[in-house]
């Protein structure tokens, strides 16, 4: 590591502390020729897929434009900060476990819209209109329709038993 100061290049680490999220390392350097003290920070950096755009261009991840769609989907939505950046890193490591060097962006809308649909019913389908194209009313009422049978299956506890109705009480 070159000194900022000096342009040296023999710095010496004297301390290193891990982020709160395990992400970054915070290193507190000293030069050995001119004595003054810095800090770097060191983040993992991992090749993550390219994206094929609709049109066929190709474009390197970004990150931030992932942040910036999970921002306009949950505008003004009820959904924590720590949430919207978990669902973040959720579909930044579906992209690196699909282990591919390029991934459509269809691919990468469907894992958005698996996060946004966890958090957000009304983000999921403001996302679901501009990344299927909705083109009437109709399309909305489908997609609200999936979302609502999807969702009776999950929510609802079953009224009976598997083995059958509850015994009857007995009056004291």
């Amino acid at each position: 590591m070159h000194c900022p100061f000096c342009q040296h290049t023999d710095t010496r680490v004297i301390d290193s502390r891990v982020s709160d999220d395990g992400a970054t390392i915070r290193r507190r350097r000293v030069c050995e020729a001119c004595g003054e003290r810095f800090s770097t920070i060191e983040t993992i950096e991992l090749k993550l897929p390219a994206i094929i755009k609709s049109d066929g261009r190709r474009e390197a991840f970004d990150a931030r434009k992932l942040r910036a769609g999970f921002d306009r989907a949950l505008q003004k939505r009820p959904v924590a900060e720590e949430q919207v950046e978990a669902a973040v890193r959720a579909v930044v490591h579906q992209l690196r476990m699909s282990a591919e060097r390029e991934l459509p962006s269809m691919r990468l809308g469907e894992f958005v819209m698996g996060e946004l649909r966890k958090l957000d019913h009304v983000a999921y389908v403001r996302f679901a209109s501009v990344y299927r194209d909705f083109k009437d009313v109709a399309d909305f009422r489908e997609e609200l329709d999936r979302l609502e049978k999807d969702n009776n299956g999950e929510a609802q506890l079953p009224l009976l038993d598997a083995a059958g109705p509850p015994p009857a009480r007995r009056k004291r």
